[in-house]
């Protein structure tokens, strides 16, 4: 304790010292710095001139460094910290030096005539490391600023007053057994809370105190690891190990701190199973059911979880097949079970081995031996009093129904199957039986009806039969005895369906021509059977005969060749039928056989009486041409007659008696100057006709003309009715109330371009050929016909008259 109060006066010296010599420094241009030393330099000088009043920036003449304070200071004075000073100080108490800024006044504070800092109270670093002031000289009359002012700091000096510490203490870890020394198990750290940029306050080093030999650490990382190799679990599992962390570089006078690492050591698969004994004697009762537990063996294993696990298997030989062994996963022990029924009567006892092996084998641990170990099981069957046995687990039996009462319809057989042999007595368990349809020999066992069944009551009777030991009435089984009420044959058997049967009349002898089956409206059963014959009647019949294929059909069988309808068209072939019933039952039925016309490969052509009378030798295939041949002709005929119409048709329209153009109709809106049904041609072509015969232009006149003279076109008397026409339809008011198109035959001279009209191309063009309007399509085909013939005809005329 005296050492280290020495050291903190001899630091508190140094300190004081460094400060009263800070202010004696030349003085340097003004800076600023948080983290480093601190320059400040600045003056404001005050003068008058002429009465004036006012300031002038002059040199700066005071001047501090960076201050420092001891942390914890323990002394009873306010602690010094440094001296403000100014060159406009004259010493003769006219500046003032005042201090703002943090903890001014309250930690720090400044004597106003001297410029003397002082700490009022202890400071921590690990609180505050540092603290800014500003300070000012002003005068001390005016309060006028002398300098501007200046920021300074205050730092805490660190002392070692922090031990190290262990925030994530204690620790936890783990590694595995027999790990090889040097293996890394956890890391630790310590922090302390002095200044690391300051001595070796916070320079801590790490150490082992307790742990030893087992585990080392690391005194500059904190890193443990394994010292001792081969350590073992199954001998110690749990190490607590305590780590020291000291600072000033572990040197003497550092502060210590410590923490406890728990170390676990983990399993490893380095122990095989053991059984505690070499032999294991277990006994069984014989009664005991397949699939059941009948011992417990266990081999232990110091290893824990997974490596402890133990896998059991029997081995092969004399009484492995009658057991089997598995694991129990919770505990480990070897479940044997039953495979097979037991008998004390045939085997009393079973010796085997079994083998316990580990289920996860580590290779690194396979040189320390094997990891299995073996024991021998024997077990002993305990003989038990057992009930009866019957000789098969259920029973089956039919009877008829109305079979007469006392009638026995089966047994049931038991026997006691241990040393003693007691006889066995039979009874019926009467929930089973209520209403006592049967009854039961008590020493042999056979059943018997106790009155009438009747199958449409009650189809089946379930009924339960005890077997009683003799000397032991406590031992009884049972068996189950299914008693099915049979159907007495009623109905006789008659044909499945009405057949329709034909022979052909190219039939060969023996050919099967129809195969047929029969029905019974009795219940039918798996095995019912029909049988098929001729009856005695017909037994001599030549025609026909039945084979009875024995599956439940028969067959007609042929006996003869050349059938002809013409001589018998229909046969009859009685057949009897018999069922295996009881009591059996038996019918005749009757099949009907039809004589037909086949083809060569047999198949049907017709049955009628009509093709009796065909002519012989006619076939089918003959008909059918036949009749292609008669159809043919008539389409032939009905193609002709069309073809003469229509060319009658075409004859009547191109006629060359009919002078004027022929109008074709297309049912299309406007006529054109085709259109002939809009006015009267013959009055434009006739000079002479009166007023008084005006007709309605778009009406067709049905008045007769005389034949009308050819005249000139340059004739007066056309262009006179031309202009006359054309006043009265510009005047006329009986005209029609739409626009129409009125064609004259005269256009009149004078025209440049010379005559448009359509009248004067046919007599130049009279040479064109309209063929080319065949092309255009079927609706122009008779147009171009008509065209075509007129062109003939007026190239052979000297006249043609101009039509429009």
């Amino acid at each position: 304790m005296l050492t280290r109060n020495c050291l903190l006066l001899f630091l508190w010296i140094l300190v004081n010292e460094g400060s009263v010599f800070s202010l004696r420094l030349p003085s340097s241009p003004l800076g600023r710095s948080r983290t480093g030393r601190e320059h400040a330099k600045s003056s404001v000088g005050s003068t008058r001139k002429n009465g004036a009043s006012g300031f002038q920036r002059v040199k700066r003449g005071w001047v501090w460094n960076q201050f420092f304070v001891l942390e914890e200071y323990m002394g009873s004075d306010p602690q010094y910290v440094g001296k403000l000073h100014t060159d406009l100080d004259k010493g003769d108490s006219s500046v003032k030096y005042t201090l703002s800024g943090d903890g001014a006044g309250s930690i720090f504070t400044i004597d106003q005539t001297t410029g003397d800092i002082h700490a009022l109270r202890s400071l921590d670093r690990e609180e505050k490391p540092y603290y800014t002031l500003r300070a000012q000289a002003v005068d001390i009359d005016t309060n006028i600023p002398l300098e501007p002012e200046s920021e300074f700091v205050i730092k805490v000096q660190d002392i070692n007053d922090n031990e190290p510490k262990f925030l994530e203490g204690p620790y936890t870890a783990s590694v595995p057994e027999m790990s090889p020394v040097g293996t890394y198990v956890t890391q630790v750290t310590a922090t302390d809370a002095d200044d690391p940029t300051y001595g070796n306050s916070a320079r801590v080093v790490y150490s082992i105190l307790h742990g030893q030999p087992y585990f080392s650490v690391d005194p500059k990382t904190g890193v443990i690891k394994t010292a001792l190799s081969n350590m073992d679990r199954e001998v110690k599992e749990q190490y607590q190990v305590l780590i020291q962390a000291k600072d000033m570089g572990g040197q003497l006078g550092g502060l210590a701190g410590t923490t406890i690492v728990n170390i676990t050591l983990s399993d490893v698969n380095d122990n095989p199973p053991r059984f505690s004994k070499s032999f294991f004697h277990l006994r069984v009762p014989e009664s005991s059911a397949v699939g059941s537990a009948v011992g417990r063996i266990k081999a232990h294993d110091l290893d824990i979880g997974r490596n402890a696990e133990v896998e059991y298997t029997i081995v092969p030989g004399d009484g492995g097949a009658m057991f089997d062994i598995t694991t129990n996963e919770h505990n480990q022990e070897g479940i044997i079970i039953l495979k097979r029924p037991l008998d004390y009567e045939t085997k009393k006892a079973y010796t085997f081995k079994v083998e316990a092996a580990n289920a996860h084998l580590d290779p690194r641990f396979q040189s320390f031996g094997a990891f299995k170990d073996t024991a021998t099981v024997k077990i002993n069957v305990l003989d038990v009093d057992e009930p009866p046995v019957f000789n098969k687990p259920s029973y089956v039996m039919d009877v008829y129904e109305d079979t007469p009462a006392g009638t026995i319809i089966g047994a049931v057989t038991a026997q006691d199957l241990d040393a003693s042999s007691s006889p066995v007595r039979y009874s019926i368990d009467w929930k089973s039986d209520l209403d006592s349809y049967f009854d039961i020999d008590p020493v042999e066992g056979t059943i018997s009806t106790n009155e009438l069944l009747d199958r449409e009551s009650i189809a089946q009777h379930n009924v339960s039969i005890v077997a009683t030991k003799l000397n032991s009435p406590v031992l009884t089984s049972r068996v189950a005895v299914t008693v099915h009420v049979l159907d007495i044959n009623e109905f006789p058997p008659e044909l499945a369906s009405p057949y329709e049967t034909f022979v052909c009349e190219n039939a060969k002898v023996g050919q099967v021509i129809q195969i047929f089956g029969a029905k019974d409206e009795d219940l039918s059963s798996a095995g019912q059977q029909f049988s098929f014959r001729t009856s005695k009647e017909d037994i001599k019949n030549k025609n026909f005969t039945i084979r009875d294929f024995g599956n439940n059909t028969a067959g007609i069988v042929t006996k003869r060749s050349g059938f002809r309808r013409r001589l018998q068209e229909i046969y009859f072939l009685p057949v009897v039928i018999e069922d295996n019933g009881y009591p059996p039952k038996s019918s005749t039925g009757t099949l009907t056989i039809r004589v037909c016309g086949c083809e060569m490969d047999g198949s049907l052509l017709t049955c009628s009486a009509e093709a009796i009378f065909l002519p012989v030798g006619l076939s089918t295939g003959a008909l059918i041409a036949i009749l292609l041949c008669i159809i043919i002709l008539l389409v032939i005929v009905v193609l002709y007659v069309g073809l003469r119409r229509q060319k009658k048709k075409e004859t009547l329209m191109s006629s060359k008696e009919d002078i004027r153009d022929n109008v074709i109709h297309y049912d299309d809106e406007g006529g054109g100057e085709e259109d002939t049904h809009a006015f009267d041609m013959g009055t434009l072509r006739n000079p002479k006709v009166v007023k008084e015969n005006l007709y309605r232009r778009d009406v067709k006149p049905e008045m007769r003309r005389g034949p009308r003279p050819p005249v000139s076109q340059d004739s007066a008397d056309i262009r006179d009715f031309i202009n006359q026409r054309l006043k009265e339809h510009d005047t006329d008011n009986s005209a029609p109330p739409y626009d129409s198109l009125a064609t004259y035959a005269y256009e009149g001279d004078g025209s440049v371009a010379e005559s448009l009209s359509s009248i004067e191309s046919l007599a130049v063009d009279f040479e064109e050929d309209y063929d080319y309007l065949s092309d255009w399509g079927p609706r122009f085909k008779t147009l171009a016909g008509i065209f075509g013939e007129q062109s003939e005809t007026q190239s052979n005329s000297t006249n043609t008259e101009n039509t429009h």
